[in-house]
């Protein structure tokens, strides 16, 4: 893929992503912790519900 940019853009933007607060290192997504988390804070907030509707009736 040829890039639209001017050779002196793209140096400009290649020395910008590596400065050192660009090279964050990330740890990999985990899609079942997310899928604890939001189960987790659903069955929570019916719960909540449960309790306040029993206050309240």
């Amino acid at each position: 893929m040829t890039s639209r940019l001017s050779p002196e853009d793209q140096q400009k933007v290649d020395q910008y992503l590596s400065a050192p607060q660009h090279q964050v290192e990330r740890q990999p997504f985990r899609v079942w912790r997310l899928l604890a988390v939001v189960v987790a804070v659903t069955i929570g907030l019916g719960l909540l519900s449960r309790l306040l509707s029993r206050l309240v009736l």
